[in-house]
């Protein structure tokens, strides 16, 4: 028999042994502390955003379309991508807000091909070009707002769940021009238990992801900056009622949780556009944002669509609409104020002139549009009130259309100006210089702040 315990030391070992362990415990105590792997993520300090613990701001674009430019299908174009990128890296742009899932729709204005050809039915290849997109936008020190879902038909979104669960084809408001009809059928997605549990599990997939590039986990991707509901998410049409209010902002408090609880280090947002998306109900937009799962506030400004602006009329409607507009962009920042959290104007835009889509039209008001709206958004920052950014609707760059119509095909360039719309209504292609030069010298002004 052993007359050693495997456990024991032998005496004559002994000091050995102690000047072993005291080495040990000397290296121990000269090590570095270990550094937290969400040192990099954007946080949220007070109503502002915090990167490395520096101020930052966003200065950036929608392109709903970049994760499918990065895809290896035919589908992808990662030569356009590489480009797109690079051109607005050029104009200080360092945040894009991109659609993360799309979902199968067979109305002409959806984009097709979808993530999502069902419940649980996902096109991988689309799934890679958003690995793509994140690895090319790490390299340029770029980040990216990914929503999950959309209140309205150009990706399918929430009333294609309904239609997937309910069998009936989508109405497109496009076509029947019964938006309201449409509002209340989109609405009914927070009602459905079938829907709600098949959002959780895209949600899911999507957050548990890893990077088939770069063999990141998602959770630990800090390019990604928030995590967000949807596309516009409303509470109903203009009929809306108390209850159905309750249940909008009971959705938004159980789905923010519920991405909290699989990823705790990204920011969370929702997608709204402030009150117009909140039936101008005040207290709706306050609480549906009140829970500590929404990290920071959002809003949109649409001077043409919602009637304050004719683009028909420019010179007679102009001053009235904009006084609208600046209005709206002030008392939001007002309201984020009084909430204590940050508030990014994540979209807005106006026609070519006279509501041109051709792309050698003037863009005499859109520019002016740009400028006045950054004209009150920079110095409300450099003040300290909680404006933390932008992202302009919508980043057109290389592509174009060869349609009399300008409606999207299947095939067709992909554009900032999803298929619901005229090729050209709100993008900004990369031959608009004056524009371009707009919002290059406000994202100087912003990188100003970022740098202080």
């Amino acid at each position: 028999m052993n007359k050693y315990n495997r456990f024991s030391i032998p005496v004559f070992l002994m000091p050995v042994f102690l000047i072993v362990c005291l080495l040990v415990l000397g290296a121990c105590s000269n090590t570095k502390p270990v550094v937290s792997a969400t040192q990099d993520f954007i946080k949220v300090s007070g109503t502002h955003f915090q990167k490395d613990g520096q101020p930052y701001y966003i200065a950036g674009t929608n392109m709903w379309y970049a994760a499918y430019l990065g895809s290896p299908s035919k589908v992808g174009d990662r030569a356009r991508l590489a480009k797109e990128l690079d051109t607005l890296k050029a104009m200080g742009v360092n945040n894009l807000r991109v659609l993360a899932v799309s979902e199968k729709s067979d109305i002409n204005s959806s984009v097709k091909p979808a993530t999502t050809n069902g419940f649980g039915n996902y096109d991988e290849s689309l799934l890679q070009g958003l690995d793509y997109l994140l690895v090319e936008l790490a390299k340029r020190d770029m980040t990216v707002v990914l929503y999950f879902n959309n209140f309205w038909q150009w990706s399918g979104g929430m009333t294609q769940y309904m239609s997937w669960i309910d069998g009936q084809p989508v109405q497109d408001p496009n076509v029947t021009n019964e938006w309201e009809a449409f509002m209340a059928k989109s609405a009914s997605f927070y009602q459905s238990e079938k829907a709600q549990q098949e959002y959780r599990n895209t949600i899911k997939k999507i957050i548990n992801r890893v990077n088939t590039v770069n063999g990141k986990a998602y959770v630990d991707d800090a390019t990604i900056m928030s995590w967000q509901l949807a596309n516009e998410p409303r509470p109903g049409n203009s009929k809306v009622n108390a209850k159905e209010k309750q249940i909008y902002v009971d959705w938004i408090n159980g789905v923010t949780a519920y991405i909290k609880s699989l990823d705790p280090h990204h920011l969370v947002s929702t997608g709204s556009e402030g009150l117009m998306g909140s039936v101008n109900d005040e207290k709706l937009f306050v609480d549906a944002h009140s829970s500590v799962n929404v990290d920071y506030l959002t809003y949109h400004m649409w001077i043409r669509n919602w009637g304050w602006f004719d683009k028909t009329k420019p010179a007679e409607t102009w001053d009235a609409g904009w006084a609208k507009g600046k209005d709206y962009l002030n008392s939001h920042i007002d309201m984020a104020k009084a909430m204590n959290k940050p508030i990014v104007l994540e979209e807005f835009g106006l026609d070519r002139d006279m509501g041109s889509y051709d792309i050698k039209a003037t863009t005499q008001y859109r520019d002016k549009f740009y400028q006045q709206v950054f004209d009150v958004l920079l110095p409300r920052m450099q003040k300290g009130d909680p404006i933390a950014g932008y992202n302009f609707w919508a980043w057109n760059g290389a592509g174009r259309t060869t349609r009399s119509n300008y409606w999207w095909q299947e095939g067709d360039d992909l554009n900032g100006d999803p298929p619901q719309e005229q090729q050209g209504m709100y993008g900004v292609f990369d031959t608009d210089t004056s524009t371009i030069a707009i919002i290059k010298e406000f994202n100087s002004g912003i990188h100003a702040l970022i740098k202080k």
